[in-house]
């Protein structure tokens, strides 16, 4: 197992009882470790009371805890396992450990991780479309849904296309991805982190040990700050990835072309093209190629980034990307009603989220939806760089007072109303409802929050389908037709 710990009749302590929480206790209890089981709250049935575990000195007798990504490192149960020198794992820590060969004997499956503050799903999505074109066993898993340690106990995968967060990385100690990328930069998640300098270091335990290629956002000079200062395996590259024409060592977009200039051995005479710009339009609900958000092409190429250096062909690039479905509440449009598109971009969980979404849309007109639970995080320079694109705002969530501070700054001009925070019943039907009101003809309403929705949602997922019903079920006035 490393560092001298083995797992049968070791005593273990898995601390909550979520997605991957549970995946982690399958897989010890296959491995004969003697388990307990903690919530924050004991709201599973299965589990003890933290605070109560913690006071009855039941840290006495624990060899390892593995730790739940929503449980930040200042909990008591972990503060109290790191004072007495008991190691504290996150769940893909547990993963990395436990990986099996694949089957036909090779060694266990390789990881491509991808971090960022956003765009990680889309990227890992992406990517393992294009493993899949290349006729790879590939598989999404992660922060995007399927856990880790499921993942890395299945010897039929090739290939894993790792989504990580920053609650991930923390307490992951020895992965060592084929190839890591940090998507972008931005503050969020202060309140677990406690400052921006610990979740961007956290954020860059995804290129340590790197073994092929550290990929970097060329536009974030941040991200390549990383790199730098990462120690990774002899021999990896840094590749960058840009919105502009590629230099050597990076890809990057000529007109509406994606090109390698990283990969490919005539890099420094040649790009090799890889797709372009309307293998994206399906991706982003797109009319043409020069509609495809910035964003959007961001992503694909990180993610072809991170395949090639896996070692797919070209080729495979473009396949895949036209294979990619999107997943739901990424800039969708989900209704048209009197000549006004509402679109639903719930994934847009902070201020960088948010500004991408908002330059996708022409001056003077977007109703934007924002609000909801803020972090700590304040709004000045997203209202600042976006103020251009509104027309007019409705704020719905708990935590309005930030985005109302920075929209009376710095866009006093736009209108702004606001949801009643103790409207829970039907948020989002009286947010439509206040949105079509100030929507014009050629307008997009759109739900793009820049906050978490667990104020008022079970999750992001929840808001955004409560969203487009309330769209769709909004009739036309009269004299108009849908």
């Amino acid at each position: 197992m490393g560092r001298g710990l083995v797992l049968e009749g070791a005593r273990v302590v898995v601390a909550g009882l979520g997605l991957s929480g549970r995946a982690a206790v399958a897989a010890l209890a296959e491995r004969g470790a003697r388990l307990t089981t903690v919530d924050a709250r004991a709201a599973a049935a299965d589990a003890a009371d933290s605070a109560e575990f913690v006071a009855a000195g039941g840290l006495d007798a624990t060899d390892l805890v593995v730790a739940s990504p929503g449980w930040a490192p200042a909990d008591a149960l972990l503060v109290g396992a790191l004072a007495r020198g008991i190691p504290v794992w996150s769940e893909v820590e547990l993963a990395w450990r436990l990986r099996v060969p694949r089957a036909g004997g090779a060694g266990p499956a390789p990881w491509l991780a991808v971090t960022g503050t956003n765009g990680k799903t889309t990227t890992v999505g992406m990517l393992e479309s294009i493993l899949a074109a290349a006729g790879e066993r590939a598989l999404a898993v992660g922060n995007v849904g399927t856990p880790v340690v499921q993942a890395a106990t299945d010897p039929a995968l090739d290939v894993l296309a790792v989504e990580l967060s920053s609650f991930q990385l923390h307490f992951t100690h020895t992965m060592s991805a084929q190839a890591a990328a940090v998507l972008n930069l931005a503050p969020d998640h202060l309140d677990w982190h406690g400052s921006y300098e610990a979740y961007t270091a956290d954020k860059a335990r995804v290129y340590e040990r790197a073994e092929v290629a550290c990929v970097y956002n060329v536009g974030d000079p941040q991200t390549e700050r990383l790199v730098r200062d990462a120690d990774v395996t002899d021999g990896a590259l840094a590749v960058g990835f840009t919105l502009g024409a590629p230099r050597v060592g990076q890809l990057g977009l000529v007109e509406d072309v994606l090109v390698d200039r990283a990969f490919d051995l005539r890099r420094h005479t040649h790009g090799v093209e890889l797709a372009d710009l309307t293998d994206l339009t399906h991706v982003s609900d797109s009319a043409t190629a020069a509609d495809v958000p910035p964003h959007v092409v961001a992503n694909a190429l990180a993610a072809a980034g991170l395949a090639l250096a896996h070692g797919v062909p070209p080729e495979a690039v473009r396949a895949g990307l036209r294979a990619y479905t999107p997943g739901s509440h990424r800039i969708q449009t989900v209704a048209t009603r009197d000549g006004v598109a509402y679109v639903d971009d719930s994934k847009a969980t902070n201020a960088h989220a948010a500004a991408a979404s908002l330059a996708a849309y022409r001056e003077g007109s977007v109703v934007w939806v924002a609000g909801g639970l803020a972090k700590g995080a304040t709004f000045d320079e997203l209202v600042l760089a976006r103020r251009d694109r509104l027309h007019a705002v409705v704020l719905v969530g708990v935590d309005q007072e930030p985005l109302r501070v920075a929209l009376s700054r710095h866009a006093p001009e736009v209108p702004v109303v606001a949801v009643d925070p103790r409207d829970t019943g039907a948020v989002m039907t009286r947010a439509v409802e206040l949105a079509r009101r100030l929507a014009r003809p050629g307008d997009t309403v759109l739900l793009a929050p820049a906050c978490a929705s667990m104020d008022q949602f079970t999750s992001y997922a929840e808001r955004g389908n409560d969203f487009a019903a309330a769209a769709r079920g909004l009739g036309p006035r009269a004299g108009t037709t849908t």
